[in-house]
C-alpha cells in the first residue's frame, strides 16, 4: 500500500537535500517504493572518526535523514514534519564501503505514523546501529 501523501522520487529527495549535511556527507538516495525509502552513506574521509571507524553521528544522520524524509512525504500537503527525539545504540563499527538504510512503515498512527529503518553494510549485511526517531506526523525508525 502506498503511504506517500505527496509526490516523491529519488530525484525530488536529492534536490530537496542539496547543499545540506546530506550532500556534504555524500548520502545518496537510491530508491523509493510504495512504502519505503532507501539511501546510503559512504565510509570515507568525510564520515570516519580520526582512527578510521565510521563516526556514530553519521549513522544517526543517515537515520535522521531517512526518518525526516519519510515523515515529510507522509505528511499531508501543507503540513510540515519535525523531529522530536532521536536515540541510537551502535552495535558494530565499519571502516570501509557503504552503509545502506531503508525506512519502512512501523506502527502507523494519526500523529506518529512510524517508519522502521534498516541500515547495513552490503558485504554480509552487518548490523551497525539501532536508532529511533520520532517526529510530528512522522517517523520512528530502527537502524541496523
Amino acid at each position: 500500500m502506498r503511504i506517500w501523501k505527496q509526490p516523491i522520487s529519488v530525484e525530488l529527495l536529492t534536490a530537496s537535500n542539496a547543499n545540506s549535511a546530506v550532500t556534504h556527507l555524500g548520502i545518496e538516495f537510491l530508491e523509493v517504493g510504495d512504502d519505503f525509502i532507501r539511501a546510503r552513506v559512504p565510509v570515507d574521509r568525510r564520515t570516519v572518526q580520526p582512527y578510521g571507524l565510521l563516526h556514530g553521528g553519521v549513522a544517526v544522520v543517515l537515520a535522521e535523514t531517512l526518518g525526516s524524509c519519510g515523515a515529510a512525504y507522509t505528511a499531508p500537503e501543507g503540513h510540515r514534519a519535525v523531529g522530536l527525539d532521536i536515540n541510537a545504540n551502535h552495535l558494530k563499527g565499519t571502516t570501509s564501503g557503504w552503509v545502506t538504510g531503508i525506512a519502512r512503515p512501523r506502527a502507523p498512527g494519526p500523529q506518529h505514523p512510524g517508519l522502521a529503518n534498516r541500515a547495513d553494510q552490503r558485504r554480509g549485511r552487518a548490523d551497525l546501529c539501532v536508532a529511533h526517531h520520532d517526529g510530528h506526523a512522522a517517523a520512528s525508525l530502527a537502524m541496523f
